[in-house]
């Protein structure tokens, strides 16, 4: 509890956190280095971080977070705390290179609120974590989000205050960034966002609790946005047609080959993109043992069998590689090796939690070799902000076929992966598992760029507890 509730941690300097009087003259500089760019110790703060003036078409939202009592359409009712009335929040859809100016009100949440747009790489100062990029915003404020869509794909958005509990009350929702110019590996006709989460006790998918309906005529291409918003593994199946994963975590993937009889593990925070051809004469339905009554019937007709077991769907050798593929000969500028587990009390990354883990420390243009193993205590999604990274091996077997950009990575008990990454984003980031009950019990770090501060503390003193 000590270091879940500290009373007040620097995020950009851990190495003293007996300091305070330090601590209090740096917030002071920090502060004012938001406006002034630099301080007098040539220190960047994050706040002054923000997205570059463009032309760009410019896409507004307003949204408010507010308690609500939910009825479902299975008759129950949830107490939850939502975006504009519902849970998830309205999908926020917009075009490649758009610049997005959301606004977020608070309307009645004690603790605060933010809005962290996972698998974004937006300016430091809008990542949306509570005590390290802003204050978390008070029952009748508000605060401006603006960044550019630079990236097309598939992405969500949740409160970073108080995460495990925020996220789990329904303070979610999905953001649909389309590409300028469809893929040609893309030949789907028709589109279709399926977000899963745990509401409370109840699971649902896009709010329901019966499932969903998409409608295809028959032969058509659906493109199926899977979005695993929970904090459990899901594994998906497809019955009653062929499919192939078009994209992961937004990302997508070279030549990818028609799979059947495939089981899709979909990680706590990850997204996987399937395209599926409608079938002639029945449904094709996408399913998870996870959630029974929550299946994804596309299409028309009798409603195909049900086939159990399959083989795990593996991306080390999915797809093709690309020709002159430059990135996985690069030599790293750092390298840093995370063990994922459990201490007696806690999660841990390399047996220590929350802020006494030392930070990941890097330079603006450092190529980065992190590897990942998980040593137990459960399926550990590891996610880090700001950045995309390349998995470059699992079990020590280097990727065979497409490459694999990715924003969060699920790994099971065993496993080791090698990720390789760009220092092309500074600011002060989080790295944390994605089943945020894990990240609430400490399986949560910084990745930090040298020269980089920030005026805001986490702990009770502030309020301001990302991970609670």
């Amino acid at each position: 509890m000590r270091l879940q509730k500290p009373g007040e941690v620097n995020m950009a300097d851990m190495t003293d956190m007996a300091g305070m009087a330090h601590m209090e003259h740096m917030e002071t500089a920090a502060k004012k280095a938001a406006s002034d760019s630099k301080d007098k110790d040539g220190m960047l703060s994050c706040a002054a971080i923000t997205a570059p003036e463009s032309s760009a078409p410019i896409r507004k939202f307003d949204i408010t977070a507010a308690r609500t009592i939910l009825k479902l359409d299975n008759g129950e009712t949830v107490e939850a705390w939502t975006f504009n009335g519902s849970s998830p929040g309205p999908e926020l859809r917009v075009k490649e290179g758009d610049r997005v100016v959301v606004t977020l009100h608070n309307k009645d949440l004690e603790d605060g609120v933010t809005i962290h747009w996972h698998g974004i790489a937006v300016p430091c100062s809008q990542d949306g974590i509570a005590g390290v990029t802003q204050d978390a915003v008070p029952p009748g404020g508000q605060f401006t989000y603006t960044f550019i869509a630079a990236s097309p794909g598939t992405y969500w958005y949740h409160s970073h205050q108080m995460s495990s509990i925020q996220a789990s009350k329904g303070l979610l929702g999905a953001l649909i960034v389309e590409p300028k110019q469809r893929p040609v590996s893309d030949p789907s006709t028709v589109e279709a966002t399926a977000l899963y989460q745990q509401l409370g006790s109840a699971m649902l998918v896009n709010g329901s609790a019966n499932g969903l309906a998409v409608p295809g005529k028959r032969g058509e291409q659906v493109r199926l946005r899977l979005i695993n918003a929970g904090n459990e593994t899901m594994e998906f199946d497809v019955d009653g047609a062929p499919f192939r994963v078009l994209a992961m975590d937004g990302h997508e993937l070279h030549s990818p080959g028609l799979l059947d009889g495939t089981i899709i593990p979909i990680g706590a925070g990850q997204r996987y993109d399937l395209l599926i051809q409608v079938p002639e004469s029945r449904q094709a339905v996408v399913y998870s043992p996870m959630a029974e009554s929550l299946s994804i019937r596309i299409g028309s007709g009798s409603h195909p069998q049900h086939s159990e077991g399959g083989k795990l769907f593996s991306f080390v050798d999915y797809g093709m590689p690309l020709p002159n593929d430059p990135a996985p000969s690069v030599e790293p500028d750092r390298h840093f090796e995370l063990k994922l587990g459990q201490t007696l009390f806690a999660k841990s990354i390399n047996g220590k939690s929350f802020h006494e883990i030392p930070p990941m420390t890097v330079k603006e243009g450092d190529h980065i070799l992190i590897s990942v193993s998980n040593e137990g205590g459960g399926d550990h999604p590891f996610h880090v902000h700001g950045h995309t990274f390349r998995v470059l091996s699992r079990n020590g077997v280097a990727l065979k076929g497409s490459p694999v950009y990715l924003d969060t990575l699920l790994t099971k008990k065993g496993e080791t992966y090698e990720l390789y990454m760009e220092a092309n984003n500074p600011g002060l980031w989080m790295a944390h598992c994605h089943n945020l009950k894990h990240a609430s019990m400490g399986m949560s770090m910084m990745l930090d760029y040298e020269g980089i501060t920030t005026p805001y503390r986490v702990g009770t003193k502030s309020g301001n507890l990302p991970d609670l």
